[in-house]
């Protein structure tokens, strides 16, 4: 490979870095929403690890995440897009997205699970590593579909490699049904990845 080639593919690479950064600059969430969403996040782990709704407790605990809220604020949701007002963002998650992705992964974890079974059984097993694309950018969208992958029995996500045109999971399947990326990626992500694009950008 020339150094001209070289020059090319990391300059290349450099300006596709900067269009995704500026994408992800305007879709940010202002720094009240993000310290809100996490304060709401903290406080409601406080009370399912407490349990305690006494006013010692709560005033106890709301201080409590309201400090830790304005220092993690943006671990917890930098990669959360902006779009609608917070209140519907917050509605919409616990009513709309939540049961969504939970009614799409105990589907997911129902099928998989019989599919294994049957294979086991069967014994007809074809394992091999494929190669699927993801349209997500954030690395905690990435991250939770490669997770998600991982939770469902038969898959396994080995490997993250971003490239110029684009994200790849690298995913060992317990039955290779094709080598196309395009179809592969189809029948492994399934609906999961439709649904973190709601949310992460």
């Amino acid at each position: 490979m020339s150094r001209v080639h070289l020059y090319l593919r990391k300059r290349l690479e450099e300006i596709r870095d900067r269009y995704i950064y500026e994408i992800y600059e305007r879709q940010k969430l202002p720094p009240w929403e993000r310290f809100l969403l996490t304060w709401i996040v903290l406080f409601a782990f406080w009370l399912g690890i407490t349990g305690d709704i006494t006013p010692q407790g709560l005033s106890l605990g709301l201080p409590t995440t309201g400090i830790i809220a304005f220092y993690m604020r943006d671990l917890l949701t930098d990669d959360i897009r902006h779009s609608k007002h917070l209140v519907w963002k917050i509605l919409y998650f616990a009513f709309l997205y939540l049961p969504q992705y939970l009614i799409i992964m105990a589907f997911r974890l129902l099928e998989s699970n019989i599919k294994v079974a049957k294979h086991a059984i069967l014994m007809d097993i074809n394992p091999g590593i494929v190669r699927i694309k993801t349209s997500l950018h954030s690395n905690t969208g990435v991250t939770i579909l490669a997770n998600s992958i991982t939770l469902t029995p038969g898959t396994l996500t080995l490997d993250v490699v971003k490239k110029l045109d684009g994200t790849y999971l690298y995913v060992h399947w317990i039955d290779v049904e094709t080598l196309n990326v395009e179809k592969a990626g189809e029948i492994i992500k399934g609906d999961i990845e439709e649904w973190l694009k709601k949310i992460f950008w």
